[in-house]
């Protein structure tokens, strides 16, 4: 009876095993995105540490090798050569006595102001929150504090600074997420992080030693939520000599759509403090809709160190999950995947300020093929633009669409399962919109598909110009040449497989463009 009892648990945890493994050979083939970055295994959030040297961008991420579920927290590390396709490497940053590894940045010290350079090799200097679990038990105040690391191989080992912490806590329970760049003006390093509901502002010489200078925002923006993940650079105005700075600021919860969410500022920045400009100023007392992405997952988003482009953009990523739900969405191997990187834009017209958002350009070398659609007319109320039995995969669909006034229109991604993914434009109520509340699989978190994501339709152009990036499992769209955008995950039940398009009577394709991506 005991051998027919231990062959019996055998073959039932073999079964189990056997379940495990097609169930997450299911989520490769079903889940796992083509263009977006994923770890190969287990969970991942926040962008972290990202700059760029020597022809590579790095991105580093909060990253916990044990499970697919939250814990201590590491660094993980990737990099690219193009911001499309990404190699990961092993861990960056481990937890140590002083705590885990929370989120944080990284700079290239070219004139080896730390001091950390040997030998003629530039230094790249991380700095991250230490969060202390002990004392967070123990329900102290002091659980987070600024450290520090440099690598002398160009980001690829670390060693932590023995001088840590290099920024004590000053009695605050949320002070954590530095973001480091060095203003060229005034000679001097400058440090951002959230402190509870606002964010604090230090400078240092020397990226050891720091001096606290001002903070901002207990009195304006979205409070619904902790601030975290902050951000601070300069930006042209309307691609001309005239600059701007711009602070992102992410709150969670509290955002538009829900949960997660990363909101901005316009403003100056005089080396010791950040004041918000006039005129945006008076723009958020009207309508405070300033959101970097209105969709539900986009969150923490952060530009890259030592890269600012040719036209004095920026270039941004963010984490493509909600922390509504990032916990129990169905994979199981791993969790989580980075927004596709972005360029950011400032615009100024007879409405104010606005921030715009743009699919970085090297996107385009992964172009496989492309259906044209231009010039074309739809005259059915129901009319399909493209199908693919094997899934759509991940394509970029841009278009320019001439519409009649006061009329909306709707794409529609569907499998022969019966899920759709819904989105398009409400023009009765002046909104976009992402539906996934038949999108598929939506029963693991009570809100995910119960409710519609909506942003403002901020232009008034009678031609709509959109892009949509589609990679198996995420959506993200660009509206009004990157005015409006919104980002949402989903999980069908079966990769979709045909993109129609509902209320296209009278509609025309001024141009239109579907591209397969590799």
């Amino acid at each position: 009876m005991k051998k027919l009892y231990l062959i019996s648990v055998m073959l039932f945890l073999m079964a189990c095993q056997n379940a495990t493994q097609e169930t997450q050979m299911n989520e490769e083939t079903l889940y796992r995105p083509l263009l977006h970055f994923t770890p190969k295994a287990h969970w991942m959030n926040d962008p972290n540490g990202m700059f760029y040297f020597n022809g590579k961008y790095h991105l580093y991420f909060q990253y916990y090798p044990g499970a697919s579920v939250w814990g201590p927290m590491h660094w993980g590390h990737a990099s690219s050569e193009d911001l499309v396709h990404w190699e990961e490497h092993p861990v960056a940053l481990y937890p140590d006595e002083m705590g885990y590894i929370f989120s944080g940045s990284a700079v290239v010290d070219h004139q080896n102001t730390s001091g950390f350079g040997k030998e003629g090799v530039t230094p790249i200097v991380a700095i991250f929150t230490h969060h202390d679990m002990d004392k967070e038990i123990a329900e102290k105040i002091d659980v987070e504090t600024q450290s520090i690391a440099y690598s002398l191989d160009e980001g690829m080992t670390w060693t932590k600074y023995e001088g840590n912490p290099v920024i004590k806590n000053p009695n605050i329970r949320d002070f954590r997420d530095p973001k480091v760049f060095w203003d060229e003006t005034r000679k001097q390093w400058v440090l951002i992080l959230a402190a509870q509901q606002k964010v604090m502002l230090y400078t240092s010489p020397n990226l050891k030693d720091w001096t606290y200078s001002a903070d901002f925002g207990e009195d304006v923006g979205h409070h619904g939520g902790v601030w975290e993940c902050p951000d601070l650079f300069p930006l042209p105005v309307n691609q001309g000599e005239k600059q701007k700075w711009v602070m992102l600021v992410s709150i969670n919860p509290g955002g538009p759509n829900g949960g997660s969410a990363t909101q901005y500022f316009i403003g100056d920045f005089d080396g010791e403090k950040f004041t918000l400009d006039e005129e945006f100023a008076a723009q958020l007392k009207d309508d405070n809709n300033y959101w970097v992405d209105f969709g539900r997952d986009n969150y923490a988003g952060v530009t890259w160190q030592n890269k600012t482009l040719e036209n004095g953009n920026k270039l941004f990523i963010g984490w493509m999950s909600n922390w509504q739900y990032a916990k129990v969405v169905p994979t199981e191997k791993w969790r989580s995947a980075m927004t596709i990187a972005r360029e950011l834009a400032l615009q100024h017209n007879e409405k104010g300020y606005r921030l715009f958002s743009s699919p970085v350009k090297d996107i385009e070398q992964s172009i496989a093929e492309e259906i044209s659609l231009n010039d074309r007319s739809l005259s059915k109320a129901l009319t399909s633009i493209y199908k693919n039995e094997e899934g759509l995969g991940a394509l970029r669909f841009s278009f320019a669409l001439d519409l009649e006034e006061n009329q909306s229109f709707e794409f529609q991604l569907k499998n022969s399962a019966g899920d759709h993914l819904d989105l398009g434009l409400d023009a009765t109520n002046n909104y976009f919109y992402v539906d996934r509340t038949a999108s598929g699989k939506i029963d693991f978190e009570k809100e995910f598909g119960t409710r519609v994501s909506i942003a403002p339709r901020l232009g008034n152009e009678k031609t709509l110009q959109g892009e949509i990036i589609l990679d198996k499992t995420s959506v993200e769209l660009f509206w009004d040449g990157g005015r409006t955008v919104l980002t949402d995950i989903f999980f069908p039940q079966q990769a979709y497989t045909e993109i129609v398009v509902k209320g296209g009577e009278n509609v025309q394709f001024k141009q239109g463009v579907i591209a397969r991506l590799k």
